[in-house]
């Protein structure tokens, strides 16, 4: 009896852990608006939730680095609970945007440039071998969505509008990855996307050509949606080129 009693109890308290809440509080609407864009289609689970939302907090220096994460105070923050708070982290340290530290807790990772050159390494490789695929297997209605694209790109340039970019960089990302068709490219570059932003966010005022950067993107939309194959692997390089000098700009 008191073993299933305990089995019962832990159920419960499980259930309660993950229970979707009612009424979010005021603390959580900030990062939610912004996450909700980034969750996946279909079903999205707790863990999903409290990743996008967490994440959103880093990238946009909402919890600093260096800063020490509570899963309690986080629960609250978000109306969400504990576990899928600890499973979100968890996956937030794959990303390298926290650190779980024995006996120190979790805490926001910090920003290095010299970690930052190296992920543009590897970025480089893929964003060209992803722009060529897209370029090569996008679809009638993908290549539509590109020049949308392009064009909202070259908009953005006129009026150095960032959050029009920011917007449209989103969605060039998205689109990008599902018309290359690599899913193995995906998932590496799903790693270095919030490092990226996150970079991108703390200099991005200060030190980027916002136009420029809009452009470039805009060059890449343009090859892959004429399906110019070579066009785009080199657009990309120089995309990635910029991005490289941006960073160094920070020094």
């Amino acid at each position: 009896m008191a073993d299933s009693n305990k089995r019962s109890s832990t159920v419960r308290a499980r259930a309660a852990g993950n229970r979707r809440p009612a009424r979010p509080s005021s603390a959580a609407a900030k990062p939610r608006a912004a996450a909700q864009a980034r969750l996946p289609q279909g079903d999205v689970t707790l863990t999903d939730r409290a990743y996008a939302e967490l994440e959103e907090l880093i990238v946009t220096l909402q919890l600093p680095p260096g800063t020490a994460l509570s899963e309690l105070v986080l629960a609250k923050r978000l109306d969400i609970g504990r576990t899928p708070i600890r499973e979100a982290l968890q996956r937030l340290s794959r990303d390298g945007l926290v650190n779980i530290l024995a006996r120190r807790g979790v805490l926001v990772s910090e920003i290095d440039l010299r970690a930052q050159l190296r992920l543009l390494e590897v970025r480089r490789e893929l964003e060209r071998l992803m722009a060529r695929g897209a370029a090569e297997r996008a679809t009638s209605e993908q290549r539509a969505q590109f020049s949308e694209i392009a064009a909202g790109m070259r908009r953005a340039a006129e009026k150095s509008d960032d959050l029009l970019f920011m917007r449209l960089d989103h969605q060039f990302n998205t689109l990008i990855s599902a018309a290359s068709r690599n899913e193995f490219a995906t998932r590496a570059m799903g790693l270095m996307h919030g490092l990226s932003r996150r970079f991108w966010y703390q200099h991005y005022k200060e030190a980027a050509d916002l136009p420029l950067a809009a452009r470039l993107h805009a060059d890449v939309a343009e090859a892959v949606a004429e399906r110019r194959v070579d066009a785009a692997g080199a657009a990309s390089d120089s995309l990635i080129d910029y991005i490289e000098s941006f960073a160094r700009s920070t020094l």
